[in-house]
Parts: structure tokens; C-alpha cells; sequence
């Protein structure tokens, strides 16, 4: 009788996680969908209202802030930081947030990197998770690392790496 119960708690219990990997998958699976959609809108081009409310939904760049591209570190001067950033990860959203609603420390550009695109970069700095930050001198090369996953703020960022 006892052996019977425990059958049906385990059985129950892998449902239970099987139901809630699969709810996780698709939420995910959702938000790179939004994301990609996002990506795809180019200035020549005319979204609709509904791409419209995902680009107003994500922060704005400002200066000091900007998206990883061919050659940005060595067009870039002053401190350079590698910022590694997942759209599905809340840290690294909060991170950004918090950046862009404080500002950018002057002398500071904060290079923003796809974790889930960038392979390479991501074997050339070692980073195994996003929020990792990565200062680099002017030829790319690591000064410093720092991961903000615990506590994704422009303030401990500054102390830790800046």
C-alpha cells in the first residue's frame, strides 16, 4: 500500500515538473519570438502598431550605451565594458534599465552583446552566464570581469568593475 502511494507522489511530481518545463519553454520560446520580431524593424522600414509596442517597450539607447558591432571596441575611447545580455534573462533587464535610467558614468561606453549570438565572444572572455561584464582595453583584450547576476545594478557594477 505504501509502495502504491509513493508510485502516485512520484509520478504526480513528474508531471508536475514536466508541465512546468514545458510552461517554461514556451514563455521563452514567446519572448525570442518578440525579440526577433523587434530585431527584424529597420528604419526603412514600416512596422505595424504591434512592432510599434515592442520597440517602445524595450529601453531606448543613449549615448554611452550601444549595441556590439564588427570593430566597436577599437572605435570606441575611454572605458570600454562588454555587457552580456540575454532579452529572456530579468537580471540582465533590470541591469539595463538600471544603466539607462541612471546614465552612463561619463567616459564609459557600455557595449551591449548577445549572449545567445556571440559564441565566440563568449569563449574569448570565458563568460558562462549573462550579466557578465567584461572591461577591455583599446585591442579587445580583458582588463576585468565582473558577473551582476545577484545584483544587477549600475551601483554594483561601479564598485566592482569601474
Amino acid at each position: 500500500m505504501k509502495s502504491r502511494s509513493l508510485i502516485y507522489i512520484i509520478v504526480a511530481a513528474a508531471i508536475a515538473v514536466s508541465a512546468s518545463l514545458y510552461l517554461f519553454n514556451q514563455n521563452d520560446n514567446q519572448e525570442s519570438a518578440r525579440t526577433d520580431t523587434s530585431r527584424a524593424a529597420t528604419p526603412d522600414s514600416d512596422p505595424t502598431s504591434s512592432d510599434q509596442d515592442q520597440i517602445a517597450d524595450q529601453p531606448t539607447s543613449q549615448e554611452g550605451y550601444v549595441e556590439y558591432e564588427e570593430g566597436i571596441i577599437e572605435k570606441t575611447s575611454g572605458t570600454k565594458v562588454l555587457s552580456f545580455h540575454a532579452p529572456w534573462c530579468p537580471q540582465c533587464r533590470a541591469l539595463e534599465e538600471d544603466i539607462l535610467s541612471k546614465g552612463v558614468p561619463e567616459g564609459v561606453t557600455f557595449i551591449k552583446v548577445d549572449y545567445d549570438t556571440s559564441q565566440e565572444l563568449r569563449q574569448k572572455y570565458g563568460v558562462t552566464l549573462q550579466t557578465t561584464l567584461v572591461k577591455v582595453d583599446d585591442n579587445g583584450q580583458e582588463l576585468e570581469k565582473y558577473v551582476a547576476y545577484d545584483e544587477p545594478t549600475l551601483e554594483a557594477v561601479k564598485e566592482n568593475l569601474l
